[in-house]
């Protein structure tokens, strides 16, 4: 990392220039790009659209990791991250976390549009005509009690951690890494036995998109922890200085709740009288 700052008096980051925001933009046009090829079932000079985001995505990833490397050597060995600019990312991460808000909220207002004014494509009734839910009380509730268990478990971590306890760290950042498998591993398989597709109408697209969605949530918290996981082994954090580990509290927190508003009205609500599939 460059010292030029070492020469100014105040506490706040200015970011030396760096190539990954540029690259980064041109692999994320590359994968909507392919995404839109592979909708249509067409090519770029031969090549399938599949690959063509397949390219993206994997482009996007390797500059997501070398660009959020540069990040923790500011904070770690650079010294960059003060209290000035630790205020500025608490702020930046707690507005991240009111668009996921909003962005949930157009797949509830979704839901709710549909089941609570019924029309004649549904039969009148909700959830419609020949559509069978899932029990909410097999797998969704098995995958309520693992998500409220993973938030104890990261609560957990960050007392050890603020108790400077780094082996508690590390069991409970393992735990709650552990815990966020599991429930996709579940909710993979409870996608597996839908006794509805997609494109079945109204309900399974509500249903598929809210969940669904939520299950990706539920892949990057997990992913953020098991970072935070590595760090941790590898003695980044303090008691003072652990903003990283933090802010992906903040969004596992986040993601337990939305579950539980999905568990209560798309999964128990939502398929309130309906005959449960097998």
């Amino acid at each position: 990392m460059s010292d030029s700052h070492a020469g100014h008096k105040h506490p706040y980051h200015l970011v030396d220039p760096s190539p990954w925001p540029v690259i980064g933009a041109l692999f994320a046009g590359t994968k909507f790009g392919g995404t839109v090829l592979y909708m249509h079932s067409a090519t770029l000079f031969g090549i399938p659209g599949s690959w063509v985001m397949g390219a993206g995505i994997a482009g996007m990833l390797a500059i997501m990791a070398v660009w959020w490397r540069d990040v923790i050597r500011e904070a770690v060995y650079g010294g960059y991250h003060t209290p000035v600019v630790q205020i500025g990312l608490r702020y930046g991460m707690a507005l991240f976390i009111a668009s996921e808000v909003m962005f949930f909220a157009a797949f509830f207002w979704a839901f709710f549009n549909a089941s609570l004014f019924p029309t004649e494509a549904t039969g009148g009734v909700w959830p419609p005509k020949g559509v069978h839910p899932f029990d909410p009380f097999e797998v969704p509730f098995l995958n309520t009690l693992i998500l409220l268990m993973s938030g104890t478990t990261v609560t957990w971590a960050h007392h050890c951690l603020l108790e400077n306890d780094r082996p508690g760290l590390i069991k409970g950042l393992a735990a709650t890494v552990f815990l966020g498998i599991c429930f996709t591993s579940l909710q993979a398989y409870e996608y597996s036995h839908a006794a509805f597709s997609f494109k079945g109408g109204i309900y399974p697209s509500t249903f598929f998109m809210a969940t669904g969605f939520h299950g990706f949530h539920v892949m990057i918290g997990t992913t953020f922890l098991a970072v935070n996981l590595g760090r941790a082994i590898k003695g980044h954090f303090t008691p003072e200085h652990h903003f990283g580990f933090e802010a992906a509290a903040w969004y596992w927190h986040f993601v337990d709740v939305v579950w539980l508003f999905l568990f209560v009205c798309v999964y128990w609500w939502g398929g309130a009288g309906a005959e449960f599939a097998g």
